[in-house]
C-alpha cells in the first residue's frame, strides 16, 4: 500500500490566538495570511494536493450582525472568561479584518482537492473548565448551520481548538456530523495539551530537529474506528514558521520534515502535517518557498513510490472501506 499525505490547516485568523495576544497584535501578520491564502490555495491546486481547512465558523460571517445571528444562544462559561471569545468581542469590539473572511472561504471551495472543515464555531476550548457538553454541542450546529446556509455545504472534519481532545465530547461530533477528528500525535509531550509545562514544550521544540520521540507517520492500518465515534486522524508534525535569522534551524527543522515524508512513502505510512495559514505571517515568502519545498519532495515521492496525497475526509473514507471490508461475513 502506498504512503500518503494528509494536510490539515487550523484557519482561524485573530479567534484562535485572542486570548494570549488581545489587541497586541502587528496588522500586517494577519493581512499577510490574508493575502497568503490565495497563494497558498494556488500552489495546492496546481499540485493536486488534497488539504482540510478546519476554519473557525465565525469566519464565516460577513459582519457583527451576521456573526451575532448565527451565534448560539448558550455561549460557554468557562471559568476563566479570557477564553470566551463573545467575552472577548464584547470587551475590545469586532475589526472584520481580524474576524471575518468569507471571501477566503468561497476560495477554499473553488479549489480543486480543497475540504472545508471545522475547529468550532468560537475556537471553543473542550477541557476548560466551566463550559459543558450542550455548549459545545450548540457550537457544532452553529458551524454546521452558517456552513449550509451560506456556503451550501456539510462540514464532515474536525479539528479541536489548542489540541483539547475531549474524548468525552466525542460521540457529540459523531451527532453533529462531524465523521472525522485530527488526533494528537502519540508521544507523550503531545498528550494532555491543556496542562502545558516547560518539559512539554521543551521537547516539542526539540523533536521539531532531532528525534526525541517514536516515529510519527504511522500504518494506514492502525487508524481504529469506533462507531459510536468519529474517525480518529492522528497528526504527524507541525510545520513551524521560518525564523529570520536561524538559516541553521530552519534548514533542520525542514530536512526533519521531507525526511519523515521520505520514510512514510518508504514503508507505506500515513504522514499528517498540519499549521495554521497565520503562522506564515511575519515569513509570508519564505515561509512559502519552505511550503513548496515540501510540495515538490511530495510530488517526487509520488513518482517514486506512488504516495498519495488524501485530505482527512479523503483518508477516513478509506478507514470505512477497509473496516467495512473486514465485516462482511464470509458466505
Amino acid at each position: 500500500m502506498p504512503g500518503t499525505l494528509t494536510i490539515s490547516l487550523d484557519f482561524e485568523l485573530l479567534w484562535g490566538i485572542f486570548d494570549k495576544v488581545g489587541t497586541r497584535y502587528k496588522p500586517e501578520y494577519f493581512s499577510n495570511t490574508r493575502r497568503i491564502i490565495p497563494e497558498m490555495l494556488e500552489l495546492f491546486g496546481r499540485n493536486q494536493i488534497q488539504v482540510t481547512w478546519a476554519t473557525v465558523g465565525m469566519l464565516f460571517a460577513e459582519n457583527e450582525e451576521e456573526w451575532k445571528q448565527y451565534s448560539p444562544s448558550f455561549l460557554p462559561s468557562y471559568r476563566e472568561k479570557k477564553y470566551s471569545a463573545y467575552h472577548w468581542a464584547k470587551v475590545n469590539g469586532i475589526r472584520p479584518e481580524v474576524h471575518f473572511a468569507p471571501e477566503l472561504i468561497q476560495k477554499i471551495l473553488e479549489t480543486p482537492h480543497q475540504e472545508l472543515g471545522s475547529h468550532s464555531f468560537a475556537h471553543y476550548y473542550t477541557l476548560m473548565r466551566g463550559q459543558s457538553p450542550e455548549q459545545f454541542r450548540e457550537d457544532l450546529q452553529a458551524s454546521q448551520k452558517i456552513a449550509r446556509e451560506k456556503f451550501g455545504v456539510s462540514l464532515r472534519s474536525l479539528v479541536f481548538p489548542r489540541n483539547h481532545i475531549n474524548e468525552l465530547y466525542l460521540k457529540i461530533c459523531l451527532e453533529e456530523g462531524f465523521d472525522f477528528v485530527r488526533g494528537n500525535p502519540k508521544n507523550w509531550f503531545w498528550q494532555e495539551t491543556q496542562h502545558e509545562d516547560q518539559s512539554k514544550k521543551w521537547f516539542r521544540s526539540a523533536d521539531c530537529f532531532f528525534p526525541v520521540g517514536s516515529r510519527t507517520s504511522y500504518p494506514f492500518e492502525e487508524i481504529n474506528w469506533i462507531r459510536e465515534e468519529p474517525i480518529i486522524l492522528p497528526a504527524s508534525r507541525i510545520l513551524r514558521p521560518h525564523s529570520n535569522g536561524n538559516s541553521l534551524f530552519n534548514s533542520v527543522r525542514l530536512t526533519r520534515i521531507l525526511n519523515e515524508m521520505e520514510k512514510a512513502a518508504q514503508l507505506g505510512e500515513v504522514y499528517h502535517l498540519w499549521w495554521h495559514p497565520h503562522n506564515f505571517g511575519n515569513n509570508p515568502e519564505a515561509c512559502m518557498a519552505e511550503l513548496k519545498k515540501i510540495l515538490d519532495h511530495f510530488s517526487r515521492l509520488k513518482e517514486k513510490y506512488g504516495m498519495l496525497s488524501q485530505n482527512m475526509a479523503y483518508l477516513g473514507e478509506r478507514v470505512k472501506e477497509r473496516v467495512a471490508k473486514i465485516e462482511i461475513p464470509l458466505s
